[in-house]
This record gives C-alpha cells, structure tokens and sequence, in this order.
C-alpha cells in the first residue's frame, strides 16, 4: 500500500499545473496549425511575457546555461520570433523582446489562455478559481532561510 508523503504537496501540485497548461497550450496551438513551443520555449515565452528581458536572467528562471539560452535565442530570432538588441541600459548586455512578426502566433496562444481559464472557471468555479489566482499571484517574499527558522 502506496503510504501518503509527510509533506506538503503545494510543489508537485503547482508543477501539475503548470504541466496541465504548457500541454494544454501546446495541444490546441499544434490543432490550429500552429508550430508548437518546446516546453523550454514556452518558460521562455512566458518569462518574456512578463516583462524579464536580459538573457542572464532568463537563463536563470529556466535553469539552463547562459551558452544554451544564447543558442535557443539565436534559434528564436533566426525564426522572426524573437529580437535581441542592445539594451539602453547596460550596453554590454541585450535586451530580449518579441518579434513583430510574432504577433499572430502571440495572438493564438493568448486565445487559447483565455479558453483555458473559461475552460478552468467551468471545471473549478468562478470563486476557486479566483482564490486560486489570488494565492499564486501574492508575492511570496524573499527566498527563506530556513535554518534560521529552525535556530529560532
């Protein structure tokens, strides 16, 4: 008999989740006729999405080496998905932004979004389902030393 972990679940739960949706994106972008984001190329995206523009940085969120997210950006701009310009700020460093030529793969992807979180509102409910939005968008604060909890 399989015996319950003596932890809490919430990791496994929130990589489920974003597992569900990658997959979910992936499946309805490649049945429109879209070419599908790797996994890798979807965090890549979303990063973006967000705001997160410097390629030491996005390397970082990813988990991947800066050579590597060098070359998968080489990839990304040699499609006309991606731009890498020198940023204005740090000239030494590139900014990373979304091609133009991006914008109706974009487009289709932020269409399929909003059917999955119709798609979520129907399977959880209107309220768990902004209880849930609420819980993952609070800033969670700094990165927690827990020894120092535990020294308490």
């Amino acid at each position: 008999m399989k015996q319950a972990p003596s932890y809490p679940m919430t990791m496994i739960h929130l990589l489920r989740a974003v597992y569900w949706y990658d997959e979910a994106l992936q499946s309805n972008l490649r049945r429109d006729g879209w070419p599908t984001p790797t996994r890798t190329q979807s965090m890549l995206f979303a990063n973006i999405a967000m705001g997160e523009t410097r390629p030491a940085r996005l390397a970082t969120n990813l988990g991947i080496t800066r050579q590597s997210m060098s070359q998968l950006i080489a990839t990304l701009v040699e499609r006309n998905i991606l731009v890498a310009e020198p940023d204005p700020q740090d000239r030494r460093a590139q900014k990373i932004t979304f091609h133009p030529d991006s914008a109706p793969l974009r487009h289709a992807a932020e269409t399929v979004m909003q059917g999955l979180h119709q798609h979520l509102d129907a399977q959880l409910g209107e309220d768990r389902l902004r209880a849930l939005d609420d819980a993952i968008s609070i800033d969670w604060g700094p990165i927690p030393d827990l020894r120092a909890r535990d020294e308490k």
